[in-house]
């Protein structure tokens, strides 16, 4: 099992950047591909960026793809997620998600796939 807290989130003017941190806690993380996931109010949960076990695979939304990027240090139990040019429909609950099922070269492409959870961090993106 594996622990998740996020950071990061807060309030930033459209076009301006965020970097949202997770720390993982228990022996296991590295075994583990990681997603950051959001969720808009009355939407559903969305997968907006993932990256596999080793850190060499990484996969996007099309609605993000070129704006953010998603990394790992697992060394340091950490994932992060570099936001850049920000818009106001990236507003969200940011949540970390770690995969249900260990050594997957590539995150889930499902929600459902995800099986610990962090608390989740408030994005919000002013026009």
């Amino acid at each position: 099992q594996v622990q998740l807290v996020e950071s990061g989130g807060g309030l930033v003017q459209a076009g301006g950047s965020l970097s949202l941190s997770c720390a993982a806690s228990g022996r296991t993380f590295s075994w583990y591909a990681m997603g950051w996931i959001r969720q808009a109010p009355g939407k559903e949960r969305e997968i907006v960026a993932g990256i596999g076990w080793s850190g060499g695979d990484t996969n996007y939304a099309d609605s993000v793809k070129g704006r953010f990027t998603i990394s790992r240090d697992n060394a340091k139990k950490m994932v992060y997620l570099q936001m850049n040019s920000l818009k106001p429909e990236d507003s969200a609950i940011y949540y970390c998600a770690a995969s249900a099922r260990s050594w997957e070269y590539i995150a889930p492409a499902r929600v459902a796939d995800f099986g610990s959870w962090g608390q989740g961090t408030q994005v919000t993106v002013s026009s």
